[in-house]
């Protein structure tokens, strides 16, 4: 980071964040807050002072022009307001700029999950034992079983698995605990088995890596492509549609909407809703293809709904 005043308050404001924010949330703040920086500097504006709505409309429109997607856009504009927030608590703005700029809208994109016969098969695959292996399928099993986000399976410790559930840390450092099913268990003992093989001495983190240290989100991600492609699944896997497919299976079983917000970790409802609008599309598209009057015929006049010899 730049050694200008901007970059010193952006410090400064990065230390009193770290006493709440969870460290994502952190390395988030410090690339969006990095790249304003950067743009502030090479404008010739590296003051405080110089942070006003042209300047702040003037860096996103330089971020959108270079390819940045809406929602990393968005992101950005998060992270600017409230690090604008901190200067005028501290009197260095009088207001936030960031409040005068329109925000660029972002595609409300529904879920995708993982169909569940497909999900299934790749979940059953045979792998070929390494301990690499073992600790993947602990590590989809989980995922899937209790729906975690990939910087709760991340941080999970040893000790934070409790017989049928595990303690996890969610979105503003709030725990929740989740139960884990027959077929995760089951991964999560078979890797327990053999996780001294792998893991440093006095190492706590649950699921390490090859140098016997916490996994980070990068490498999980990666290895959950890797098994993905190994196992043949024809389909992109990530981590968080493995906690999309959690949320809409469970939903469509039991149609307990509060049940899932709770095993989720939502603190609104409304967040949560997003599955029942993903049910309707899936029910629509069903309805569609099956119902014999759903769609218009062709080749035979105009359209079913008329009947030969009667006007419409």
């Amino acid at each position: 980071m730049a050694d200008t005043p901007l970059a010193t308050a952006v410090e400064a404001f990065l230390a009193e964040l770290s006493q709440t924010a969870s460290p994502a949330t952190l390395d988030a703040y410090r690339r969006d807050l990095t790249a304003l920086i950067e743009h502030q500097q090479s404008c010739g504006a590296p003051e405080v002072e110089n942070l006003d709505s042209r300047s702040v409309r003037h860096f996103l429109g330089a971020e959108r022009a270079r390819g940045l997607a809406p929602r990393s856009l968005q992101r950005r504009r998060a992270a600017l307001s409230r690090f604008s927030e901190f200067l005028v608590e501290q009197g260095r703005l009088n207001h936030n700029p960031v409040t005068l700029n329109r925000g660029p809208r972002t595609p409300k994109d529904l879920p995708r999950p993982l169909d569940v016969d497909q999900l299934a098969q790749f979940l059953d695959t045979p792998h070929d034992g390494s301990p690499l292996s073992v600790r993947d399928q602990a590590m989809l099993e989980l995922l899937y079983s209790s729906g975690l986000r990939l910087a709760e399976l991340a941080s999970l410790d040893l000790g934070d698995l409790q017989d049928q559930r595990v303690r996890v840390i969610g979105k503003g450092s709030k725990p929740r605990q989740v139960p884990v099913g027959q077929r995760a268990r089951g991964a999560l003992k078979a890797w327990l088995g053999i996780r001294s093989s792998l893991a440093a001495d006095g190492e706590n983190a649950l699921f390490v890596g090859q140098q016997g240290r916490r996994l980070g989100h990068r490498a999980i991600q990666q290895r959950l492509v890797t098994q993905a492609r190994r196992r043949g699944l024809p389909e992109h896997l990530h981590p968080h549609r493995l906690r999309h497919s959690f949320a809409s299976h469970l939903l469509e079983s039991s149609q307990d909407l509060r049940a899932v917000q709770e095993l989720l970790g939502h603190a609104n409802l409304s967040t949560t809703q997003v599955y029942t609008r993903l049910d309707w599309q899936q029910l629509a598209h069903s309805y569609d293809q099956a119902h014999p009057r759903a769609r218009r015929r062709t080749g035979r006049g105009d359209s079913s709904d008329n009947e030969p010899g009667k006007t419409p």
